[in-house]
């Protein structure tokens, strides 16, 4: 029987619009048992991708309420769901696997765990990395776009900073992982910001993120900027609640673009050019900034892989002959994100074929 939930758990979830295909090893039934326990993993079954209470579950599942909102506390803290503390009233929903329930394992990820993630990407990878809908959105390095630009608030970190009340900041996941495998790379690893539209999200939070102040997360922004970190951000125009900061070498999403994809795996509206005339070639964009490998050596300057290019602008950065600029795609080029996480799973659901409205 115990077997079975887990074979019903990873149903559910590559019927959710992300996708968890199986593998041919069952390394993803093995993630789902360090994960879950049976009750757990028959209980997430029963949830939607949208925030219910407690008694509006226990009425649509026939569950009983005593103790429902203990247990979903409780997976919460194992980060098997998402839940939100209103003060009186608390919401849970299900997560996909990415992004959801492979992030949240921070607090409990192992060697063990880290070595079946890292084994079940080979399979997770090639799906998830095919979509027409990325994931994530790159928000480039603010000071280096064009004044004369105009730019859509989705563009800019400060856009998403200016809308949240409450801030917060973790380890990232990625970084964590490869360091338990023994390949942490020596950038900064507190940098994953969390942002909530109102007060106190944060505070006694399950899965104890360190409280920030607004300062503070520009602080983290800058701080990553320095260290070549990309600012990435859902792949949505409007409902952003976070701002992943991330390295190409420890980035499951980065190693991806570099691996599967290209820079269409990521959304971004820039790239960046070099004029050959002004380079130097130092090498520091291609050897220090650049973490999607898209600058190459060419005819004794360096030039710009448009097709890996993601936008990001850290090379322009630390240019130091200013031969580097951000360039805006033109019009036709240029793929608006959807309006939200859920017109985002629609999007998804429908490239992959899946019918998910039993858990919407």
């Amino acid at each position: 029987m115990s077997e079975d939930v887990y074979k019903k758990l990873a149903t559910v979830l590559d019927t959710l619009p992300n996708g968890f295909p199986a593998s041919e090893t069952g390394v993803e039934l093995k993630l789902l048992k360090m994960i879950f326990n049976p009750e757990d993993a028959e209980l997430f079954c029963d949830l939607r991708l949208s925030f219910e209470t407690p008694e509006q579950i226990a009425e649509r599942t026939g569950r009983s309420l005593e103790g429902l909102d203990d247990r979903l506390k409780q997976m919460w803290e194992k980060g098997q769901v998402f839940g939100v503390d209103f003060g009186t009233v608390r919401v849970y929903k299900m997560m996909p696997w990415v992004f959801g329930i492979f992030e949240f394992q921070l607090k409990h990820m192992t060697k063990e765990m880290a070595e079946l993630c890292e084994a079940y990407e080979s399979t997770f990878g090639p799906q998830f990395f095919e979509s027409k809908v990325p994931l994530m959105n790159v928000v480039p390095v603010e000071q280096e776009i064009s004044s004369n630009e105009v730019t859509m608030p989705f563009e800019q970190v400060s856009a998403i900073i200016e809308k949240g009340k409450s801030f917060a900041v973790n380890d990232c996941i990625c970084k964590k992982e490869q360091e338990l495998l023994g390949n942490r790379c020596d950038r900064p690893m507190e940098v994953c910001l969390a942002i909530a539209p109102v007060p106190d999200v944060f505070k006694d939070h399950p899965l104890k993120a360190r409280v920030i102040t607004k300062q503070e997360a520009y602080d983290i922004l800058k701080l990553s900027e320095e260290a070549g970190l990309v600012h990435m951000t859902s792949n949505i125009e409007k409902g952003h609640y976070y701002i992943c900061n991330c390295c190409g070498c420890c980035c499951g999403v980065l190693r991806g673009v570099k691996k599967y994809g290209g820079a269409q795996s990521v959304n971004s509206n820039y790239y960046a050019t070099i004029d050959p005339e002004e380079c130097v070639s130092c090498g520091v964009c291609a050897d220090e900034r650049c973490q999607v490998e898209a600058i190459e050596e060419k005819d004794g300057a360096y030039a710009v892989i448009k097709d890996q290019c993601i936008g990001c602008g850290l090379c322009v950065s630390t240019c130091p002959s200013d031969a580097i600029s951000l360039i805006r795609k033109n019009a036709e080029d240029i793929v608006l994100p959807p309006v939200d996480e859920n017109d985002w799973f629609k999007r998804r659901g429908q490239m992959r074929g899946i019918d998910y409205s039993k858990y919407a």
